[in-house]
């Protein structure tokens, strides 16, 4: 019996386009496995036979090279291209197999079978507004030069380090949200008032923290043995902050062992922002 602690398996991810949704859902599977290595390989784009072939001769080969047949997450769409591929030497995982035939079944209507649909330029209303929520949230990182406040629909609040930009863009890439954030400085922190660049948005504010020794260890990796990444200023900024968002009402989340899907879809949640996109 093998050894699950040192165990390490290839995922291949095959797509007719980018390959997000196959690495999404799979990855979200496969994070329920622990002590597994997976090495993670991505096919994106493969929208003729010809490449389907290719897909299935790589896969192949790896599993005679590494003497263990490779997991497949498959999003193929077109029939012809889905079953030459699923002859692989492999473990086929269809997502559109599985959820298709119910749906068409429930419907009452065969799916297009198109390509690209899922992540493509069909809804260029909607691609245009990820496009001009990502550069809002570029030109409204860490209070920079544009802080158009007005514009948004939240404005993040936190120390240094405690998740704002990631999330701000994840906001935008997913949803169409546009988010802005203020860094908390020590000067905004030692007055204890909500900064002035913000005061005028006070129902747009929604603040992050995060536990001390996370913060300091991800400081300390960003600028070494100094006096931003010590515990005594991690904890007095932490501190301050948290009284902060109690003394305005700001509603707030700990980042500490959140992923940045989990704090966006935490702070929709809270919010009732409604999302402009569908991911």
């Amino acid at each position: 019996m093998s050894d699950n602690k040192t165990a390490t398996r290839t995922v291949f991810f095959i797509s007719d386009h980018s390959g997000v949704t196959a690495e999404t859902m799979g990855h979200s599977l496969l994070s329920q496995f622990e002590g597994i290595a997976f090495r993670a390989v991505t096919l994106p784009f493969i929208s003729t036979m010809d490449k389907a072939a290719e897909a299935l001769q790589r896969i192949n080969a790896t599993a005679l090279a590494d003497g263990t047949a490779p997991i497949i997450f498959s999003t193929l769409v077109r029939d012809a291209e889905r079953q030459l591929v699923k002859g692989a030497n492999g473990l086929f995982l269809d997502f559109f197999d599985a959820f298709l035939a119910p749906l068409e079944a429930e419907l009452g209507q065969k799916s297009s079978h198109a390509l690209g649909r899922a992540h493509g330029m069909i809804d260029l209303a909607g691609y245009m507004t990820r496009i001009d929520a990502t550069n809002f949230a570029l030109a409204n990182d860490d209070g920079g030069q544009g802080r158009e406040y007005e514009r948004a629909d939240v404005v993040l609040l936190g120390v240094s380090r405690s998740g704002k930009t990631p999330t701000c863009l994840y906001l935008a890439l997913q949803y169409g949200i546009y988010a802005a954030n203020y860094p908390l400085m020590e000067e905004d922190l030692e007055g204890g008032e909500l900064p002035a660049a913000v005061r005028p948005y006070a129902r747009k504010l929604f603040g992050l923290t995060i536990e001390p020794a996370r913060l300091q260890q991800i400081r300390e990796v960003r600028r070494p043995e100094s006096r931003y990444a010590s515990a005594q200023q991690v904890h007095y900024e932490l501190r301050a902050a948290e009284r902060m968002y109690s003394r305005f009402g700001v509603p707030h989340i700990d980042t500490t062992h959140c992923s940045v899907e989990e704090i966006s879809s935490r702070i929709l949640q809270l919010t009732g922002i409604p999302r402009r996109l569908r991911p």
